[in-house]
């Protein structure tokens, strides 16, 4: 599971880049089911998994999926795979702004805008 911590006035999400060799680098096919939302609770977060520079995808409560396509390429996003987030609200939201962490030491790269969160089923191949 993607790590999910909960610090005082602020939240942080972070994704491993852990085994990229051994990972498909490809963004799985989804199907849109249902009206993309603007926000996603924080606390019904499981996983996070960022597909590349542009998608990242969020598993919640009772095994939902969300798509979250940024309005913008994040450059080294998808090689990094990791990422955080600060917000003093318990909700992650298309006008929140994501910074990538960049290793060795988790350093902080480009920050870049989420998109609206399109609840999906990922296509079985």
């Amino acid at each position: 599971m993607r790590g999910l911590s909960v610090c005082i006035g602020m939240a942080l999400i972070a994704s491993s880049g852990a085994a990229l060799a051994k990972r498909d680098r490809s963004v799985p096919e989804a199907k849109p089911v249902g009206e993309p939302v603007s926000c996603i609770q924080l606390s019904s977060i499981r996983e996070s998994r960022v597909r590349s520079d542009s998608v990242i995808d969020f598993r919640t409560n009772g095994g939902k999926w969300f798509r979250n396509t940024l309005p913008h390429s994040c450059p080294s996003l998808g090689f990094e795979e990791s990422y955080s987030h600060a917000t003093s609200i318990n909700q992650l939201c298309s006008v929140d702004i994501i910074t990538v962490l960049q290793s060795p030491g988790l350093m902080r790269g480009p920050s870049c805008g989420l998109g609206k969160f399109q609840p999906i089923e990922l296509v079985k191949r």
